[in-house]
This record gives structure tokens, C-alpha cells and sequence, in this order.
């Protein structure tokens, strides 16, 4: 078993503090090889009948006692808070890591009676750690591939595969959980997201594009975000009359299924930009979980790609560069006017030791992808 030790020492440290772990991630993200890899857990899969009818009872509880439990597919239970409530009101002994789909109607059932008493994770995508322990150590391949184990591990692009998990994602996620009719509509904009990774959502102009209306086209956003098939991040602004402070931007959720939509099976140079892009905001994702990451725009389109608030007036900035060399500092120089405090980080892969520079007058660090962990883990 390939260990994820990264994932392994979050979840150790999770539970410490709180007696529930929620463990969220897309479909084939390896949530459950992941659980069954944590030391001395006892694992419970509820998509079985017969497990589900043994977990839901507090007898269930009692001849437990004690010890770590994994609720796999634990959305698949009548009322998984209830059951996780009173495991963590009246077992102190017990310690539970419960994993589902990341659904509105699993949040639902999870509810404020879990307020408290559960910390989330959310498995990404292969981080470039994960990569290396799966033994892919090229960047590119996990660009091209995705960051899903079972696509990752492929030994050539199967477009097959990633068409089989959209239409896994539609019957098991979408229409089992949230009952919607227009599959042509909702697949079409899951396919455009993929397509267009990294966009500015104008609502309108997609829903010109799914043929819906706008507000279905809202809501078929909240899904795709809720079921982590979609990132959204929001803009940054501290109130400035030029800034953008309403409209997101929009990624697919992983490298390899934004390649599979927009039909590459090879990568050009011109591709490794926006897909540098993306596996950064993965890596973030990974190590900042629920803390906020957002983006920057001024009206007159300058645009930094990331920013991390720190203290009260620090923000960090983020660029994203395939080449150092590459990095054009006007965004920056206009962002710092407004925003003065903070470091500027320019993330590229040619970059292996961190190291300060000045371009074009601007106080900026040069950072790798392995970096990324130690700086804005902390944050």
C-alpha cells in the first residue's frame, strides 16, 4: 500500500483536538485506501446493507467502546449525525473518521448538531508529494494525467476512464443526492468548467451557454463547488473603487480532467502555464484546507493569481510561473499601492531553493512547488 504520509499525520493531528474527523474528497480520490492505511482503525463500509443496519444503533456504540472507527460512505446512513453526535457526546473513548460525498444533502444530515464536535479535511487531488510516493516524479505526467490515484497511475491518457468518472459523478453524486432532471444542461456546464479552467463566472454567459437560466445555472454552481468538482475562489478587496469584488474564478478540479475536456493527450509549452497554475492552487488547497485563498483584479485587468491573508493589514501575493523568467511584476506593483504589507511569492517549477530578488523594483521570493508546505501551512 502506497502511503500518503502527508494525509496519514493530518488526520492523526485532527483527531487529537476533536472526537469526529470528516474526511470529504471527489469520487476516486483514494478516501478509503487512505482510511484503511491509518494505524488501528476499524473500518465500517455503509454502502453495504448490512453494515448500515448494524451502525445505526447506539448498540453499535456500546459493544465499540472504545478505539477508532471509519464510517465509509457514511452519507448512505438515515441519519449520520445523530449516530455521530452521540458517539461523540457519550463515548469519549471513541474516535471516529467518517467519509462520504461532499453533497449539500450529506452538509444537511451533518448540520449544526455536529458543531464542535468534528474537524473536516479535504483530500485533494495528489499533491507533488503524493506524485513522488506514487512514483511519478515528472510534474508533466501529473499534469497531463490528473491527480486521481487510479489516473494517475495509468500508463497512457485513456479518455475513456475520465468519461466513465462524469458519468459516475452524474448517477451516484447528482442524481442519487440532489434528483436533478436536465442531465444535457448540468454535464454541459461540468464540461465548460473543465474547459475553461481558471475563467471569471459570469453567470449569464453560461447559462446562455447550458441553454438554462441563470439562476438554475447558480445553483448547478453551488453543486459543483459543494461536490469539490468545481473551485471556486473569490475575489480579494478592500474596497477600492477599481477593484473586482463580486465576480469568482472558476478551476476544474484537477489537471487531468481539464487535459481530457479540452482533448489533449500530449502537453505543448504553451499549456504548461495554466496547468502550473492549477497544480499550485492544489497544493494551497491541501495545505490551507478551509482557510481562505483568493484572487485579485483590478478593473483595468491587472491581476494577481492568489492572495493569502495574513494579519490584520498583511496579504500575501502569489504568482504562479512555469519560467521565472517569465514574471511580469505590473500586477503586483499596482496591487502593492493598495495593499503594502506582505511578501510577494512567484511559485515556479525551475525554481529548486528558495531565494529573494528585486525585479523591476519590486521586493519579490522565488519559491518551488516544495516550498509550499512550510510557508503557507502556517498560514
Amino acid at each position: 500500500m502506497i502511503k500518503r504520509e502527508y494525509w496519514t499525520g493530518l488526520i492523526q493531528k485532527s483527531l487529537k483536538t476533536r472526537p469526529i474527523l470528516w474526511l470529504r474528497g471527489v469520487r476516486r480520490s483514494g478516501k478509503t485506501v487512505l482510511c484503511r492505511a491509518v494505524e488501528g482503525a476499524k473500518y465500517f463500509d455503509c454502502e453495504i446493507p448490512e453494515v448500515r443496519k448494524l451502525v445505526s444503533h447506539e448498540s453499535f456504540l456500546k459493544d465499540e467502546n472504545s478505539g477508532l472507527i471509519v464510517l465509509d460512505e457514511v452519507h448512505k446512513l438515515d441519519n449520520p449525525a445523530q449516530i455521530l453526535k452521540i458517539a461523540a457526546d457519550h463515548y469519549p473513548k471513541i474516535k471516529i473518521i467518517a467519509t462520504g460525498s461532499s453533497s449539500l444533502e450529506t452538509i444537511k444530515k451533518f448540520s449544526d448538531t455536529l458543531t464542535g464536535r468534528k474537524n473536516t479535511i479535504t483530500l485533494t487531488p495528489a499533491t507533488f508529494e503524493d506524485s513522488q510516493n506514487f512514483g511519478v516524479t515528472d510534474i508533466k505526467t501529473r499534469m497531463l494525467l490528473g491527480g486521481l490515484p487510479p489516473f494517475l497511475l495509468q500508463k497512457d491518457k485513456a479518455a475513456g476512464h475520465y468519461a466513465e468518472w462524469v458519468d459516475s459523478y452524474w448517477s451516484r453524486d447528482i442524481l442519487e443526492l440532489f434528483r436533478l432532471e436536465k442531465r444535457e444542461s448540468f454535464i454541459k456546464l461540468v464540461e465548460l468548467i473543465l474547459n475553461m479552467s481558471g475563467i471569471m463566472f459570469d453567470a449569464t454567459k453560461f447559462s446562455d451557454m447550458c441553454e438554462v437560466s441563470r439562476h438554475t445555472v447558480k445553483n448547478y454552481m453551488a453543486i459543483l463547488e459543494t461536490t469539490g468538482v468545481a473551485c471556486v475562489i473569490r475575489p480579494f478587496a478592500g474596497g477600492g473603487k477599481s477593484e473586482i469584488v463580486s465576480m469568482p474564478k472558476v478551476y476544474g478540479f484537477d489537471t487531468g480532467f481539464v487535459t481530457y475536456a479540452k482533448g489533449w493527450d500530449t502537453l505543448r509549452g504553451d499549456d504548461f502555464g495554466l496547468l502550473w497554475e492549477q497544480i499550485v492552487l492544489n497544493e494551497l488547497t491541501a495545505v490551507m484546507q478551509e482557510r481562505g485563498i483568493n484572487y485579485w483584479r483590478d478593473k483595468a485587468g491587472h491581476e494577481v493569481d492568489f492572495v493569502v491573508k495574513r494579519a490584520r493589514n498583511c496579504v500575501d501575493a502569489i504568482e504562479c510561473k512555469w519560467q521565472y523568467s517569465k514574471l511580469n511584476v505590473t500586477a503586483l506593483k499596482i496591487f502593492r499601492k493598495l495593499y503594502p504589507e506582505g511578501v510577494n511569492y512567484v511559485i515556479s517549477h525551475d525554481i529548486s531553493v528558495p531565494r529573494p530578488a528585486e525585479v523591476s523594483g519590486v521586493k519579490v521570493k522565488f519559491i518551488g512547488i516544495n516550498d509550499i508546505r512550510g510557508i503557507f501551512g502556517k498560514a
